[in-house]
């Protein structure tokens, strides 16, 4: 040997023999910058073409996507929303289902009619239906565009070049042909009804369309004058002059369309003699009446009145077909009867105008009282020359009903009819679009009739409502809450007014007949319709007049006139989303109905998961879904809704530009969708650190990889491995049944967690710990180092699937970077979950009980090392400490066979230079436990110059005399030259 070849080698050239990780691994995180790029790449590719092909022929999982409002850019609740989504598709594609995913949008309706109408300005009144509706259209279609890039951004697979559109002409014909079902099966009418109204946006809500919020509203107590004789109420009351009931009211602006006042039969009403006159009122009442009126006492003027001023009492049927004096107008008032008057606040008597009340119309149709409606589609007061108006104008006249308040209290102070004017805090509809307090008006509409007749499967005579309600209990609810929630609403809500006063949707297509106003219901006009949409969209209905669309000799049905006119209102957007089930589910070859899943917010019970319900059920005769997930509202983390005005919003667009897309798809994961969820800029961070420790994980695996081939060198023998490498495995099998399990469930916060717990205690705090030094220091084809590589790559291939459907981008960057294998799909997207078998394929359940044993020992272990280095009995470096494990005080105790048994791969498992096992009696030690004990003291022998243990065969192979006989073998391993010992004061090479 060359003097050259026997130099003494320097400390750097045997840290050169070590087999550290893959220190120029590529796998940075820069998600900002890496996520683009990859997203390029799978359009490339078309990666969701490549997964429909490799599906096919796989038993289906429909999810039907509730299609988001397009007016604007995506905000937290749409991540959410879209990340759920994502989420049960990718699962179930990898559990190998064939799980499309087609994404739509809603694009009619007044948010953007109202955008446009900003836009347009008093050009809009100069312009043509089918121009508006142009401009629509081309609003909605530039927030698709941009809501589905932003979708795409945060890694939501899915058909997104070709989305469906509740504004395309297939779609369009499809809303109206779920119409003319509903038409000819005679579920549709149209009438007089008071319903929601809008003064803003100029048109009729429905339920579905109306939520509640704070209002406040004046609340005032009027006198009517009894006109009828008093007698006929009671005859103690006969001489009786100044006779009054009291009505309390906070929407005095519908008191010019009072025309009754209602008492309920059964409750006992009294005649109270106070100054200024008698009033009746309900005596349940009384003392609130007294108060809030301040109602002072006929005989003793300076005290209030009592029950010591009641001239008579009786029943409220008495009051019937009283009259009264209108308080301001001159108009009579008859008194009715009514079960929904109560004692429970007010005064017992409640003014009644059918046109500005449901109660009320209904009242007013049993008293044929007339339904004049005083008010106009912009919220006016419209009442000069009207019933009472005697043609002087009023005072409110043609002020909107809010402002008209203070005019009306202002007369009735004048007319001396107003005996309390105050305000009044409460819940009140608004519109849910414009969020304006709404009104009740009485209106002609377009209805569906609830208690329309149907026929079941089975031939039974049932009503529409209940068999909506008996469809719902066939379908599984999650949380199951919304089961009860969607069965109230349906139970209790009245007829669906599906009419709207406005020009961008699709219109009721009906023709009516110019003399007597039928609707005209022939299934073929209805059929040539329908087909007239398919070819050029809702706008034919605008494009087209009445001769050119029915046939020549169309007839009335009830008249026999031939002349007819458009209905030109427009079908509730509801309806239209609603019928998606039709225009999608069954149209689409790719999909099916009843889907498989609708999930969507909590407030879709009342909305889209409430239409698509009435819809299906109407003309299918089933629920258009099998299953419900809801969830819940993003919150900042004090509890408080997102706004501009809090400043607390978090922008999922901005977080992915920032942080990368994986943070917010993380953040989805970690929480319970189905509760209201907080998200802040704080959180964010928190979630992106915990991403980091995973990707961190991730990297280590690979970076330990970068010389391992599964074809040649892992160990397909699972008993071969070591019993460190099968523990870990079993524990990564248990892994995977927890989070498939919580897949299954869409409980993918309980994945979330169950992946943060097994890497950063399994992994990272014990398996990836103690390997370091028997993957850096053994010989590389070693069967111990290749037995950890074998383990390393089986736990990578599993994590990555595991974590692909939610770390989407990350799981195939990881896929591309494991080590290449024969016939690997080309995207982790492609591929299935792991089976049981690829990760464990024996029963491991005595192992799993063996390390319980070991690990509640390595417990104390670590306890104890701490504990004398804290003395500084011993070293700080593990590496220089000797484990003594024994028995305390009875020869009659024996070591713990498991113990015994594993003795080999201790020094490991515990991280130290030497574990011995003493069958010696000693009366102390340094941590007990029963009879049990662990003691810590220095190491014998001396360091090892590589692997820095120490062991008591350092410089037993004279041609590598500084090291141990372990590290001697490996650097003959590989053919590293013999050399003589280095001078000392080296430093210990950091790994």
């Amino acid at each position: 040997m060359s003097e050259a070849t026997q130099a003494k080698p320097e400390l750097k050239a045997l840290k050169s023999t070590l087999n550290l990780p893959q220190t120029a691994f590529p796998m940075k995180a820069n998600l900002p910058q890496n996520e683009p790029a990859r997203l390029q790449a799978w359009q490339h590719s078309d990666l969701y073409a490549q997964i429909r092909t490799a599906r096919t022929g796989q038993p289906k999982y429909i999810l039907h996507d509730g299609p988001p409002y397009a007016n604007g850019a995506i905000h937290l609740g749409h991540a959410l929303n879209k990340c759920i989504k994502d989420f049960v598709v990718k699962t179930k594609t990898m559990a190998g289902f064939d799980a499309p995913y087609v994404p739509g949008w809603d694009c009619h309706g007044l948010p953007i009619e109202i955008k446009v109408d900003e836009q347009l300005g008093r050009k809009k009144l100069e312009m043509d239906p089918i121009a508006v509706r142009r401009a629509c259209r081309e609003y909605a279609q530039k927030y698709v565009d941009l809501q589905r890039s932003q979708f795409e951004r945060i890694g939501v697979f899915g058909r997104w070049n070709d989305p469906y559109l509740t504004m395309s002409f297939g779609y369009e014909a499809s809303i109206v042909e779920t119409f003319y079902d509903f038409f000819e099966k005679k579920f549709v009418y149209k009438g007089l009804k008071p319903v929601y109204w809008c003064i803003h946006d100029r048109t009729a809500l429905a339920e579905a369309e109306v939520e509640y919020d704070q209002h406040t509203s004046p609340s005032v107590y009027v006198r009517y004058a009894l006109t009828s004789d008093p007698a006929v109420v009671a005859p103690s009351l006969a001489a009786i002059k100044d006779l009054y009931t009291i009505i309390w009211t906070t929407t005095p602006w519908t008191l010019p369309a009072s025309q009754a006042v209602a008492f309920n039969p059964l409750l006992e009403y009294v005649a109270l003699a106070c100054e200024g006159g008698t009033y009746i009122v309900a005596q349940a009442l009384l003392s609130s009446v007294i108060a809030h009126c301040r109602l002072m006492s006929a005989k003793k003027p300076t005290e209030p009145a009592s029950q010591a001023d009641i001239v008579a009492v009786f029943t409220g049927n008495h009051l019937e077909h009283a009259t009264f004096q209108h308080p301001f107008l001159d108009r009579s008032i008859l008194g009715v009867t009514a079960d929904y008057v109560t004692a429970e606040q007010g005064t017992g008597a409640v003014h009644t105008s059918p046109a500005h009340g449901v109660d009320d119309f209904y009242t007013g149709q049993r008293y044929k009282l007339p339904e004049i409606q005083y008010v106009d589609n912009a919220g006016r007061q419209r009442h000069t020359g009207t019933n009472g108006g005697g043609g002087v104008a009023q005072p409110y006249e043609d002020l909107t009903v809010f402002k008209s308040n203070a005019s009306i209290i202002e007369l009735l102070k004048e007319k001396g009819a107003l005996l309390s004017d105050t305000t009044f805090e409460h819940s009140y509809p608004h519109c849910w679009r414009c969020h304006n307090p709404v009104i009740v008006r009485a209106t002609e509409q377009w209805f569906i009739g609830m208690e329309t007749p149907m026929v079941t499967d089975e031939g039974t005579i049932t009503t529409f409502r209940q068999r909506a309600l008996d469809e719902i209990k066939q379908v599984v609810w999650d949380p199951a809450w919304g089961e009860e929630r969607i069965s109230n609403m349906i139970a209790t809500r009245p007829d669906w007014c599906i009419s709207r006063q406005r020009i961008w949707g699709v219109p009721i297509a009906v023709f009516l007949c110019e003399k007597c106003g039928e609707p005209l219901n022939e299934p073929a006009v209805n059929k040539s319709i329908v087909d007239l949409f398919k070819k050029e969209g809702a706008d034919a209905w605008y494009a087209h007049d009445v001769a050119s669309l029915l046939p020549a000799g169309t007839a009335c049905a009830k008249c026999g006139h031939k002349e007819f006119r458009k209905e030109m209102d427009i079908l509730d957007v509801w309806f239209e989303s609603g019928s998606s089930w039709h225009a999608v589910l069954d149209l689409e070859p790719e999909l099916h109905s009843p889907a498989d899943l609708y999930t969507e917010g909590g407030d879709q019970h009342r909305g889209w998961f409430h239409s698509s319900l009435l819809t299906s059920v109407a003309v299918r005769n089933h629920a258009p879904y099998k299953m419900v997930a809801t969830s819940g509202w993003t919150l900042d983390e004090q509890g408080r809704a997102f706004s501009k005005s809090l400043g607390n919003g978090v922008d999922p667009v901005d977080i992915a530009k920032r942080l990368g897309a994986e943070v917010i798809r993380l953040w989805v994961a970690s929480v319970d969708f189905r509760e209201d969820v907080a998200a802040s800029e704080n959180l964010m961070q928190r979630v992106s650190d915990n991403y980091r420790k995973l990707r961190n994980t991730l990297r280590f695996l690979l970076g330990n990889l970068h010389d391992f081939n599964p074809s040649t060198d892992a160990i397909h023998d699972f008993a071969k491995l070591e019993h460190l490498d099968q523990y870990i495995l079993a524990r990564t099998a248990e892994l995977d049944a927890k989070i498939r399990a919580a897949y299954d469930s869409f409980e993918f916060h309980r994945a979330y967690h169950a992946l943060n717990e097994y890497v950063n205690t399994d992994l990272s705090a014990l398996y990836l710990d103690v390997l370091k030094d028997r993957l850096y220091t053994f010989a590389p084809n070693h069967p111990g180092r290749r037995s950890a590589q074998t383990a390393l790559w089986r736990i990578a291939e599993t994590l990555t699937r595991l974590i692909a459907p939610i770390l989407s981008f990350t799981a195939d960057e990881v896929w591309g970077l494991l080590p290449k294998m024969e016939d690997r799909e080309s995207s982790v997207h492609l591929a299935l979950f792991p089976t049981m078998s690829e990760i464990v394929p024996v029963t491991t359940r005595k192992l799993e009980e063996d390390f319980g044993h070991l690990l509640t020992l390595r417990d104390e272990v670590l306890k104890v090392l701490e504990e004398e280095r804290t003395a500084k009995t011993i070293s700080n470096k593990s590496s220089e400490t000797q484990i003594v494990l024994g028995w305390l005080n009875s020869v009659a105790e024996q070591p713990n066979p498991v113990f015994e048994h594993y003795e080999a791969i201790l020094p490991e498992l515990f991280g130290v230079a030497q574990v011995k096992i003493s069958n010696a009696i000693i009366t102390e030690g340094n941590v007990e436990k029963g009879a049990f004990y662990v003691q810590a003291k220095p190491a014998a022998g001396s360091k090892c110059e590589r692997c820095w243990r120490f062991t008591e065969d350092v410089g037993q192979e004279a041609n590598y005399p500084t090291v141990c006989l372990r590290c001697a073998d490996a650097l003959e391993a590989i053919h590293f030259p013999p050399y003589d010992a280095p001078p000392s004061n080296t430093t210990e090479p950091q790994a």
